[in-house]
Parts: C-alpha cells; sequence; structure tokens
C-alpha cells in the first residue's frame, strides 16, 4: 500500500511540472523584513534561476536561487515553487540589533525556498509570496527564519 501511494504521490508530481511557466523572466520588487530587488528567469518550462539583492540593517545581501515549479491546485497560472541556493551578505553593526556596535560583518551562507506565485492575464504582472530561511556558514553564524517576502513582477 505504502509503495502505490508514492507512486501516485509521485506521478501527480511529475506531472504538475508540465508547462508550469507563464513567462520567461520577471523583474520587480521585494518586501519583507529584508527589502530589495528580484529577478527571475526560466532554463526550462519548469525550473529558473532567481537572484534577489536585498537591503536589512544597512547593509546588502546577494542571494541566487535555483527553483523548480509547478501548478498549484490544478489552477491556470497559480504555481507553487521550491529552491535551494546561497547568499552572501554585509552588515554594519551600529544598526543590527543583535551586533556590536562598530563592528561590520560579513556573512556567507544558504538558503531555501518556498512559495506560491500567481501570473496574471491581464496585465503583465505577477505577485508572489514566499518564505526563504537561511543558514549563515561563515560569518555572524546561525540559522535565520525570518525571511518571508512579498514580490510583485513586470513578466515578459
Amino acid at each position: 500500500m505504502k509503495k502505490l501511494g508514492l507512486t501516485i504521490l509521485f506521478t501527480l508530481f511529475i506531472i504538475s511540472f508540465s508547462n508550469a511557466q507563464d513567462y520567461n523572466t520577471g523583474i520587480g520588487l521585494r518586501g519583507g523584513l529584508a527589502n530589495g530587488v528580484t529577478i527571475k528567469h526560466f532554463v526550462s518550462s519548469n525550473t529558473a534561476f532567481e537572484g534577489i539583492i536585498s537591503s536589512r540593517w544597512r547593509g546588502l545581501q546577494l542571494t541566487g536561487l535555483y527553483e523548480i515549479h509547478g501548478r498549484a491546485f490544478n489552477t491556470d497560472r497559480l504555481n507553487w515553487y521550491i529552491g535551494f541556493g546561497a547568499h552572501v551578505g554585509f552588515w554594519n553593526g551600529d544598526y543590527a540589533n543583535w551586533g556590536e556596535p562598530g563592528d561590520s560583518y560579513t556573512v556567507v551562507g544558504i538558503d531555501g525556498i518556498l512559495g506560491l506565485e500567481y501570473n496574471f492575464i491581464e496585465v503583465p504582472i505577477n505577485l508572489s509570496i514566499d518564505w526563504k530561511p537561511a543558514f549563515n556558514l561563515i560569518g555572524y553564524t546561525g540559522f535565520w527564519a525570518d525571511g518571508g517576502a512579498l514580490s510583485i513582477r513586470y513578466i515578459f
């Protein structure tokens, strides 16, 4: 019974990958605890690379992600996505509530992402909501679970 359930789940998972994208590239704004810009580009019908430049604590973070997309809830233009990547960030300790005044921090780490996006047909706009946890491996190390955001992109 377990094998049948796993086979059905795997089959649905693979089927959901077909034609997941409704656009090739999207560029826009990302708002959350860290605000910034985002660009997403599909390299196949269900995989994309996303780059994020964000600012927090008067610092800068660069993030690169590889994402897998699929249709969500069997609804046209509504997609889920999941992915992974890495980041490098630079912060001033004077403005971070966890930092030491006068110190600056350089961090390198890994990221995950899980989200939903909707692509409007009437206008070339994409809205997405996601959770992007991160783990700093170098610098101010530790797990950061507060990476959720809402993004709006112009798609073409």
